[in-house]
């Protein structure tokens, strides 16, 4: 149980800024020792920030993004593509502040996200389709199928 006392004096601690470091030197070390994810699924998982924490899934025809981001809705979310990079951005800010109290715990984030991944060239970014409901976007990314070589026979003169 979490408890809940007033004291004066206590520093703030700002979670997400002690984490950040330690989340992006694990997203290194599994890029690192896993380098052939990124060729089979097409998409970086872990590059950037941590959050929205999300799940890639790889299907025969698509790759799925879900990212969990609660307390929004979704006028508040930004699903953009350009140059090859696919972007989830947001901003959360919290409805619950009241300007005449005193912060005793704040877990809750509140701030602006950007959340970004790399798609491989069998991706196809100009297709991709979002939907967000109860806290959850969902987005597909399309396969693209692979030109084939094309075969011909040269005449020997």
């Amino acid at each position: 149980m979490t408890k809940v006392a007033f004291r004066t004096n206590i520093p703030f601690f700002n979670r997400d800024e002690f984490l950040t470091p330690f989340d992006k030197m694990f997203d290194q070390l599994v890029e690192t020792q896993f380098p052939d994810m990124v060729k089979q699924v097409g998409v970086k998982p872990y590059q950037g920030s941590a959050y929205p924490k999300v799940n890639v899934y790889e299907y025969d025809d698509k790759v799925g993004i879900i990212a969990e981001i609660p307390g929004l809705d979704k006028k508040q979310l930004q699903v953009e593509v350009e140059d090859g990079i696919l972007t989830i951005a947001g901003d959360k800010h919290s409805a619950f502040e009241d300007d005449g109290a005193k912060v005793i715990r704040r877990e809750l984030k509140q701030s602006s996200f950007k959340r970004s991944f790399e798609l491989g060239e069998l991706l196809d970014g100009e297709n991709i389709r979002a939907s967000f409901k109860d806290g959850i976007l969902s987005v597909d990314v399309p396969k693209i199928e692979p030109e084939k070589p094309i075969k011909h026979t040269v005449k020997i003169g």
